[in-house]
């Protein structure tokens, strides 16, 4: 690589590439590339090489940072690929579905590209290089390798099969983000009850601390065994929260899983 070649391109220069440039302190060592020109000034804030289209950017490049939007994600992969060098490394690190990262990967591959699904498993704001990374791909390996020498300090390897280090990130959210829904949907309820206070401390005294693998095995089984009484309990909730002019989104989903599991071991029964 000679000194006119950037270590890294950037194909997106949001929070992410921002975060990651900046705590790099990549300046000239990376190039960037954006549709959107406003994304530009950030970009010469970091003292970050812009390219004039998106061929300059990723001319020579032998590794590629992919972080556009995720509807985004596979559109770029498709559209850039015919530019890459002989090669090399797209570092797919879009939130997108292990499907899609193959689709993605089909189109990098076919270019003579080298494709790693990229998983970034926490906020890159404030973690920025310490954001956990998990990598999937047959080049793998060296796309970590690349990556440490960035900065990055949490890469590890999940396997060669693309889609596996997506999986886990989007399987993952299902808990996470559900969570999340959860949450705000019970909250919203006992805010408009005025009972919030004893709901969280009620909460707070039933919590056990204990291995997720465990927790999961217990409310199978509660489940199965105890589905229809719940199912019946939480049509009951949704009803409150209902009254209450909250909408039950949660809830509801929770009433058709709790009947199901309750269905299916009846019948195994």
């Amino acid at each position: 690589m000679t000194q006119t070649q950037p270590m890294v391109t950037l194909i997106g220069f949001g929070e992410a590439g921002f975060t990651f440039a900046r705590a790099g302190q990549w300046g000239a060592r990376a190039i960037g590339w954006d549709l959107d020109p406003a994304k530009h000034q950030a970009m010469r804030e970091l003292q970050i090489g812009e390219a004039a289209d998106c061929g300059a950017a990723l001319a020579g490049s032998p590794l590629v940072l992919s972080l556009v939007t995720a509807d985004q994600a596979l559109p770029a992969a498709a559209a850039y690929a015919p530019h890459l060098a002989p090669g090399a490394i797209w570092c797919d690190m879009n939130s997108v579905a292990p499907e899609t990262k193959r689709a993605a990967a089909a189109h990098v591959e076919a270019h003579g590209g080298r494709y790693v699904d990229v998983a970034v498993m926490a906020p890159v704001d404030p973690a920025a290089l310490g954001v956990p990374l998990l990598l999937s791909g047959k080049a793998a390996g060296e796309a970590g390798e690349r990556l440490n020498a960035l900065g990055f300090a949490k890469t590890r390897m999940v396997g060669e099969e693309i889609g596996r280090a997506s999986a886990i990130k989007m399987i993952r959210s299902v808990m996470v983000k559900g969570l999340e829904a959860l949450s705000s949907e019970c909250a919203a309820a006992a805010e408009a009850a005025g009972v919030f206070d004893e709901v969280m401390a009620s909460l707070d005294a039933s919590e056990k601390a204990w291995p997720w693998a465990e927790r999961v095995a217990y409310n199978r089984e509660r489940m199965a065994t105890h589905g229809l009484r719940r199912a019946a309990e939480m049509e009951e909730s949704a009803r409150t929260l209902e009254g209450l002019g909250v909408e039950p989104v949660m809830t509801r989903g929770t009433v058709l899983l709790q009947r199901r599991a309750a269905t299916r071991q009846s019948e195994r029964d």
